[in-house]
């Protein structure tokens, strides 16, 4: 009787091992499946053409929006915002002010989260909480999402595929929420990108990351009188993607 006791639970033990192995294979094969079936973010437009996209994602910096907006017009450049949905609430004169001069508004979830830390479902509310918010003031529907901190983990971007968004990032970042990051440095970022993983950045086609920052708004005039200078024309996002195919050259 001892004897039998002793090889069931022995037996039990096997088991139970076999099975953990058994779950964690099967999770391992799912996530697998699910990374394969979700698309990798935008951050780069392959092509020839001298076209940039400027992004800017806005959470806060609101005083700073009409310097931007200023600047942007006497450079003749168009830029697209990415607000999140609890800026735009609070904004609204501004949100409608970008769309009148001719600007592009898109998606930054409503309450800038780490997307990488949320469910799907969180992720898919983040993201229809600003849609609806930019739509009643706008008239328009958000396409693209830009994910705050520029996290790409499953959850995200499988709420923004399930919601048909594009996920979007960038090719060449200012950097310029950093305390460090004066004008000229922020200017020399995007006109002369330094060497990334022995790779100089391509300009032709990039998706420029910028946030409302005071350095920000000085650098601008900088930047867009160098490209221009450079033959360069900074048009909308939704412009850039439908140039050519999809590139993904910074990941």
């Amino acid at each position: 009787m001892y004897l039998y006791f002793k090889l069931s639970h022995r037996g039990l033990k096997i088991l139970a091992l076999v099975f953990v192995l058994f779950l964690g294979f099967f999770v391992e094969q799912k996530v697998v499946a699910t990374l394969a079936s979700v698309p990798e973010p935008i951050e780069q437009i392959k092509t020839e053409e001298k076209v940039i996209a400027l992004t800017i994602n806005v959470d806060w910096g609101e005083e700073y929006i009409p310097g931007l907006l200023d600047a942007l017009d006497k450079g003749q450049a168009k830029a697209t915002f990415f607000l999140t949905g609890r800026w735009a609430n609070k904004n609204p004169e501004l949100v409608k002010d970008i769309l009148a001069r001719g600007h592009e508004i898109e998606n930054h979830g409503y309450s800038h989260p780490h997307p990488d830390r949320l469910s799907v479902a969180a992720n898919e509310q983040e993201i229809i909480k600003t849609e609806k918010i930019v739509q009643e003031l706008t008239g328009q529907k958000t396409r693209y999402y830009a994910p705050p901190y520029g996290e790409k983990g499953v959850s995200g971007l499988k709420a923004a595929q399930n919601l048909d968004y594009q996920t979007i990032l960038w090719t060449l970042d200012t950097v310029d929420w950093r305390p460090e990051s004066s004008p000229d440095l922020i200017a020399q970022r995007i006109v002369n990108p330094s060497v990334r993983f022995g790779v100089k950045p391509k300009k032709e086609g990039a998706i420029v990351l910028m946030h409302p920052k005071a350095n920000t708004v000085k650098a601008l005039p900088k930047i867009l009188n160098e490209l221009n200078n450079q033959g360069f024309r900074m048009i909308k996002l939704s412009e850039l993607i439908t140039l050519n195919s999809v590139g993904n050259t910074t990941s």
